[in-house]
Formats: structure tokens, sequence, C-alpha cells
């Protein structure tokens, strides 16, 4: 089960990666927010295929209100990913965040 030290391990790897709070919580930045913890347990990444993940798998993927304005942010449950997951969701969100 990963854990936001395996996040910030990650995120911090990929180029131009930097860490700063935001909201109170640990974020990862590339051009532009990138990854965020969002409640313990619980990470915010950009995905474009958000629907595609909650509809398949909405225990581990979802939003909340909050969030509809954003459609590309997802949260995602750290217990029920593995490490090759996250990595996969948190290098799209490297890209799409970096992509500015």
């Amino acid at each position: 089960m990963p854990t936001e030290d395996d996040v910030r391990r990650i995120c911090l790897s990929l180029p131009g990666v930097t860490e700063r709070p935001s909201w109170g919580q640990p974020a990862w930045f590339a051009t532009t927010l990138m990854a965020r913890m969002w409640e313990d347990g619980v990470l915010t990444v950009k995905s474009r295929e958000r629907d595609v993940l909650a509809g398949s798998d909405p225990e581990t993927f979802f939003w909340t209100p909050h969030h509809d304005r954003s459609p590309l942010l997802v949260l995602v449950r750290l217990d029920r990913v593995s490490d090759e997951v996250l990595e996969e969701l948190l290098v799209e969100s490297h890209g799409i965040a970096g992509a500015r």
C-alpha cells in the first residue's frame, strides 16, 4: 500500500517537480499543481481518464462536488492502489500539469 512518502518520492523524481503546501496539505507542482494530499490516505491527481477510473472502481477513484469544476481532478484512495498504479497516475498528472 503506497503512502504519502511514496507519493513524495515519485513526484520529486520527476523533472521540474517542487513540493510546497497547498491548503495546508503537501502538494507537488510541475508548471501547475500535479498532486496534493486531500486528506489522510487520499491523494488528488490530474487524469484525462477521470470518468473511466471512477466508473471502473468508484471505491478507489472518486471526486467531491468541490472537484466538479475541475474535470481533470480525481481523488485516489492510496490503500486501494498498487505502487505501479500510483506511479502511472503521477506520471500522467505530471504530463498534464507540465503541459502549460
